[in-house]
């Protein structure tokens, strides 16, 4: 005789969607992290390329710092300009003089993307809570806390990168933000970002993952340079930011927050038949 075995589904409503920060919900184009390394690295004397200054996009910053240094590229740089390799004094060096920069190129590009104000008013009459979590430190969060709130955003629960042990990829942070919302199941939540970081977090976490392709840092564009860029040039673009956010895992991708409700209505949909992330 064998013995039966009972699997639990969550055939329920979302309860929340937890929103990534920069290039997500704020900052089109995700562009105050990379002009913040960039010209952190200009200091140092080396040059650091946009795409390579978005490589680890959507970690915590300090950790940010060292995964650019050790990009092959980045670290003959260094090797050569500086006559050693990095220790762990030039990343807490680097950080301490990066943060002061970052909260200047925040200060600059604090817009919150076009939609999403109105998206959040519509999630919330949904019945929906509004998390909130990013790569950012407290100091840089209050930042775009203050900015967002001017411009009608101010999510329920908005967590920095120092609280929870470790940032992203892990899912502590997400998993904070489901404790903190009082959320019944993981499976109830959607995790929406604009990093592969980002995406893995949601789907480590146990949460359904909608990733953003356009206003964030695959395109890594603002709004006016996008809107520059012949057709054919946008389709190209679109189509690897897409590819690239797909093959991190996302469950959908699309290109802003503000077309997000169409993923919604269809994970409900999915979840009403017992589907889980």
């Amino acid at each position: 005789m064998s013995a039966q075995r009972y699997q639990r589904r969550y055939t329920g409503p979302l309860q929340a969607v937890i929103f990534d920060w920069a290039g997500t919900v704020i900052d089109y184009g995700c562009l105050a992290p990379v002009e913040a390394f960039v010209e952190l690295f200009r200091r140092e004397g080396l040059s650091l390329s946009q795409a390579q200054a978005r490589e680890p996009m959507g970690t915590e910053k300090r950790e940010h710092i060292r995964r650019l240094l050790a990009i092959p590229a980045v670290a003959a740089a260094w090797q050569q300009a500086k006559g050693s390799t990095t220790s762990e004094a030039d990343i807490d060096r680097l950080y301490r003089e990066f943060q002061p920069i970052q909260l200047a190129t925040i200060a600059s590009n604090a817009q919150m993307i076009p939609g999403a104000v109105a998206l959040v008013q519509r999630l919330r009459a949904r019945g929906l809570k509004i998390g909130a979590n990013t790569g950012y430190n407290r100091e840089m969060l209050a930042l775009c806390e203050r900015a967002a709130l001017a411009q009608g955003y101010a999510p329920d629960c908005s967590l920095a990168a120092e609280d929870a042990p470790r940032g992203r990829p892990w899912p502590d942070l997400a998993l904070a933000n489901a404790q903190r919302l009082g959320l019944s199941c993981v499976q109830a939540c959607v995790k929406v970002d604009d990093t592969v970081a980002g995406i893995q977090e949601g789907l480590s976490a146990g949460m359904w993952t909608v990733a953003v392709a356009l206003s964030g840092n695959e395109v890594g564009l603002s709004l006016a340079d996008w809107a520059k860029l012949p057709p054919a040039e946008r389709s190209a673009r679109a189509a690897a930011a897409s590819q690239r956010l797909r093959q991190a895992g996302a469950h959908y991708v699309i290109d802003s927050v503000a077309s997000l409700e169409v993923s919604l209505d269809d994970i409900e949909m999915r979840l009403a038949c017992g589907e889980r992330p």
